[in-house]
């Protein structure tokens, strides 16, 4: 309702109509007790009713500093204020003080950039909130925000799970799960320009084609995926197996030089896949023949040579009677 004349008329608004437009609303007596406030305001305080209680025990005023008595506030009307209440985790407010149409001091508060944490704190929802005051709508552009965050985090991690798996496929060899001829390229360039010194070992299978001409490609298959099983067994988790032709095979073997550990290691395999290999019920024999070159012997490192010479070595164990190891030997 309306007091004074027309051209000093107040309004007064009953308790029910200041809760609805100010719902964080306090209202102070002339000596500091709190004699009313809204609905939201209780809700911070944990459900319970601050009425009769001091408002400087209940709340403390940050900015502008030393306002610890009503006089000390009556001072600052019209001032805005930094303010919190006591005890209540996230209850940190702006506010405004004006005097009362009929006697003390009317206190409007609001949250500030804190909104989002009060709001989750506090279990609030848009019926604590003034129906004209905007910070649902914002609070509903904020979710919106890190919705949208949230999928572009997921899609990016799809796109990344999705770039990784085709790098990966296509540095693998299907049929074994070992390296391919692109990966072992990458690996031995990236070998001949480190720090670090390696050997490489060419294998070539022997009588393979004999299994594939007398048990048929699906036993050849079956062959090459345990001949995969077995080379890395053999060999380190740094090490690069890589399959580079139908029945040839290539290890790259880091921070291994000496010849006697290499042969050691060829001799292991050699005599691994010499052992028969079932298949459907039936024996598949084959062996292997091994070339091996050390980075050692080159004063400049170069890929395309070192695999052509791992190649010479191979095709020297055949010669030699096959089921062996031989290493290039460089001239100097």
């Amino acid at each position: 309702m309306a007091e004074g004349g027309p051209r000093n008329r107040r309004t007064v608004l009953h308790a029910g109509a200041l809760d609805l437009i100010m719902p964080m609303h306090v209202h102070l007596s002339d000596t500091g007790r709190i004699t009313g406030h809204g609905p939201t305001i209780r809700k911070i305080a944990g459900g319970r009713s601050l009425i009769a209680a001091d408002f400087f025990q209940s709340f403390a005023v940050r900015r502008p500093a030393d306002v610890t008595t009503m006089s000390d506030l009556v001072a600052c009307l019209g001032t805005r204020l930094h303010l919190w209440m006591r005890g209540r985790e996230g209850a940190e407010f702006r506010g405004l003080a004006v005097p009362d149409a009929g006697a003390g001091v009317l206190l409007n508060l609001s949250f500030g950039i804190g909104v989002v944490d009060a709001v989750r704190t506090h279990a609030l929802s848009d019926a604590d909130f003034a129906p004209t005051d905007l910070t649902v709508e914002m609070l509903y552009l904020v979710e919106a925000k890190h919705a949208v965050l949230d999928e572009f985090k997921r899609l990016n991690s799809r796109l990344e799970g999705a770039r990784s798996q085709a790098q990966e496929q296509a540095l693998t060899d299907t049929l074994t799960g070992l390296r391919n001829r692109r990966a072992l390229d990458l690996a031995l360039a990236a070998a001949c320009s480190g720090p670090q010194d390696f050997a490489l070992m060419h294998i070539d299978l022997d009588y393979f084609k004999a299994v594939n001409d007398s048990r048929g490609h699906a036993a050849g298959d079956a062959v090459l995926r345990e001949v995969a099983r077995v080379l890395q067994v053999e060999t380190r988790a740094g090490d690069t197996v890589a399959r580079v032709g139908g029945d040839e095979f290539v290890i790259l073997l880091p921070n291994m030089t000496e010849t006697s550990t290499l042969r050691q290691v060829a001799d292991r395999i050699i005599s691994r896949l010499g052992q028969p290999i079932s298949f459907e019920g039936k024996w598949c024999q084959i062996g292997a023949s091994v070339g091996l070159t050390i980075s050692t012997g080159y004063k400049v490192r170069n890929a395309e040579r070192m695999i052509a010479d791992a190649d010479q070595a191979l095709y020297a164990a055949k010669r030699a009677g096959r089921a062996q190891a031989q290493i290039y030997a460089h001239v100097a």
